[in-house]
């Protein structure tokens, strides 16, 4: 820190509060914005933090102005939040910020207009960042992590402000996204469903009148929920919608997107190209694509065995692990080609002798009771029509379409 004067500190402190009560009385949000946007490490905001600790009595020079004075409740911690930002403490810093985010919303809520939207929404988003860094310096000193699910709490009270009728609702989804990413983070996305409720039955929210920006980052939260669920036509749909509406210069939201929705395509038999796999570094996602098309069961499993953490960890594993039989179907389907090249008049009968020796030829032992019992599953999930002739151990495949197409239904259905 470079050398400061009293008066030189003085003079910033002051500076900010002038900004700040001209930017309310003014209604200028774009000011507003940036004098409560601590992530962004501002010079401005930096210079103030070093003016408060060496100028130890800001609460005086608030109290003494009556411009100043009636914003006390949001400045005073808020100058206490900058300080301990400034020199790491996070977890102070955290508990400052939220008391001055709620004497905000106290301020918002008697606004008669939407002016300060957007600054409500920096307060949203840096209470989210803060609690998390607060909860890395609890988890460092093996205290327990408690300000993110705080943040939560403060954010579902924004949401009650703004959910109502008038200009105001439009900031009700980018509020809920926050409180998703929160949720996510913390493992209880259980918690969505009630704020999802409320956005979607709600007759006075039309989903169209939201920012573009925040009905992508809800449809791609919601339809993560989705495949959590093992819901994969409304996952299809919002995932969908989410790519198609993201802003297609941003890769990194659009890769995001594609780690969900690759998964669902696949398990409802629509496989992406390579080149989509390769644009967007989702190589992990290759193996299992030339696995279904191969009918290579052993493709499968290894390439879920190797990338197990990364496919754990986004919660995709399990809809990848139920590929297994459309891989069985693709196989069965190439057994069927080849007999039909041979001897046409004998292609919808297959040995399941001929099924075992094409699982041993890729390395896969099974016995002829094992494959059995996976037919009979493919048939009875209609990825294959036909029936089996127990005496003589041969499957009769139907005439007409032995191998029906997902067209866009997932299998379990």
């Amino acid at each position: 820190m470079a050398y400061l004067s009293m008066g030189e500190a003085h003079r910033r402190i002051t500076d900010y509060l002038n900004r700040f009560s001209d930017a309310v009385f003014s209604q200028d949000v774009s000011s507003l914005k940036q004098l409560l946007s601590f992530s962004s490490n501002s010079p401005f905001l930096i210079s103030l933090a070093d003016a408060l600790n060496l100028f130890q009595d800001a609460n005086r020079l608030i109290k003494q102005s009556d411009k100043y004075s009636q914003f006390g409740d949001i400045i005073l911690p808020l100058f206490r939040s900058l300080q301990n930002y400034r020199t790491g403490s996070l977890v102070e810093s955290y508990q400052a910020f939220e008391k001055s985010a709620n004497a905000f919303i106290q301020e918002f809520r008697n606004w008669e207009s939407a002016w300060a939207l957007e600054a409500l929404y920096v307060l949203a988003y840096e209470i989210r960042v803060l609690a998390e860094r607060a909860d890395r310096e609890l988890a460092s000193t093996g205290k327990s992590p408690e300000k993110l699910k705080a943040a939560g709490s403060y954010l579902m009270k924004v949401f009650g402000v703004l959910a109502g009728k008038g200009a105001k609702r439009v900031g009700a989804l980018y509020v809920t996204c926050q409180l998703f990413k929160i949720y996510f983070k913390l493992g209880t996305v259980h918690l969505c469903r009630s704020v999802i409720r409320s956005i979607e039955t709600a007759r006075i929210f039309d989903f169209e009148e939201f920012p573009k920006r925040d009905k992508v980052t809800y449809m791609y939260y919601t339809g993560r929920l989705e495949v959590f669920n093992e819901n994969f036509p409304a996952a299809d749909q919002k995932l969908s919608y989410a790519l198609m509406h993201c802003n297609p210069q941003n890769g990194a939201n659009i890769r995001m997107i594609l780690k969900y929705l690759i998964p669902v395509k696949l398990s409802i038999g629509i496989l992406p190209k390579d080149s989509i796999l390769a644009k967007f570094n989702l190589v992990e996602y290759s193996n299992i694509v030339q696995a279904l098309r191969r009918g290579d069961l052993r493709l499968l499993r290894q390439a879920l065995q190797d990338h197990e953490d990364q496919f754990l960890r986004s919660g995709v594993y399990l809809v990848l692990e139920k590929l297994e039989l459309q891989v069985y179907q693709r196989l069965l389907k190439k057994i069927y080609i080849i007999q039909k090249q041979k001897d046409p008049s004998k292609a919808h009968q297959m040995k399941l002798e001929v099924i075992v020796k094409a699982l041993k030829w890729l390395e896969m032992d099974m016995d002829v009771d094992e494959v059995e019992c996976i037919v009979a599953i493919l048939i009875y999930k209609n990825l294959v029509k036909g029936y089996f002739a127990h005496k003589s151990k041969v499957v009769v495949l139907s005439k007409q379409d032995p191998f029906p197409r997902l067209n866009g239904k997932p299998v379990n259905s």
